[in-house]
């Protein structure tokens, strides 16, 4: 199932998604009779999915995806945790070699937004890039747990953009600050639950400038697989439920890259990974 958070009139909500077609909170309620909670958080991860998911088969979709705004489907998850370097080929043209120990750095919540939003870049950024990567949402808290049993704390997926200002990352010599701009991570458009992904190390991933493919790869050219990924971070920090855990991007970036640009201002970006949609944002330079 597809799991969105949703805005119409001025009035947040969440929703099922189903062909272009949604069935909203209250609609859920209404049909099933269940009281489901107002926050979008408590609905994934506190039982209440598990409480109705059995009964969409029964209920109608009755408002039209289009009468509404998508909004970024995680409002306040506690850890936003990216890899870097893991796919090789992405590694290979920044001059480094993919390991078999995920390299990670922290991304702050308030870099979130959702499709349809604006990256906001301050003026002083003069190397803007995009990064497309495949987030993996944590269903269940969990620690030190075995690659065998990893992909039972899986929520679902999406779609997520790890802007960077490159020239403050190669400033600072790390990634965090580069990485941390408020709009820095465009991600969504929605929650694709985990059983509706059989194979997430084999979707097709594209991301488009203004219409050009700048990358074009999928997600089994991964070098340290979703598995080993969480396992190796769960010995390091407990995984709570909600986390986003965001496994990297392939080659085709502007750094590095001398015939590709880094982004201006009204650039049109569009990030696509098969099975689980499409975000698209616009580049907004600011002072």
């Amino acid at each position: 199932m597809k799991i969105a958070r949703l805005v119409r009139d001025g009035h947040e909500t969440y929703g099922l998604i189903r062909d272009g077609e949604v069935a909203t909170k209250d609609n859920i309620i209404n049909q099933t009779g269940v009281p489901l909670p107002f926050s979008i958080m408590d609905f994934l991860f506190e039982g209440w999915y598990d409480e109705i998911k059995d009964r969409i088969i029964s209920t109608s979709f009755q408002d039209k995806l289009e009468t509404f705004s998508i909004l970024n489907p995680l409002p306040n998850p506690s850890k936003i945790i990216c890899l870097t370097f893991n796919y090789p080929k992405h590694a290979k043209e920044q001059n480094y070699e993919s390991t078999k120990e995920p390299v990670i750095f922290i991304k702050p919540r308030t870099t979130l937004c959702g499709t349809n939003s604006e990256i906001r870049c301050p003026n002083f950024v003069k190397q803007l890039d995009y990064e497309i990567e495949l987030a993996v949402i944590i269903g269940n808290t969990c620690k030190n747990i075995d690659e065998a049993s990893a992909k039972n704390y899986v929520f679902g997926y999406m779609v997520f953009n790890d802007v960077s200002a490159r020239d403050i990352q190669m400033q600072d010599k790390q990634f965090t600050r580069g990485k941390s701009f408020d709009t820095f991570a465009p991600c969504g458009p929605w929650i694709t639950t985990s059983d509706e992904v059989t194979d997430p190390e084999n979707l097709q991933m594209t991301t488009m400038v203004n219409g050009q493919i700048r990358q074009n790869s999928s997600t089994s050219n991964m070098f340290i697989n979703i598995s080993s990924i969480l396992s190796k971070l769960s010995k390091v920090m407990t995984l709570e439920k909600g986390d986003i855990i965001t496994t990297g991007t392939p080659e085709g970036v502007a750094l590095n890259n001398p015939d590709t640009p880094f982004l201006k201002d009204g650039d049109e970006i569009v990030m696509e990974i098969e099975k689980l949609g499409k975000i698209q944002n616009t580049v907004k330079f600011v002072a």
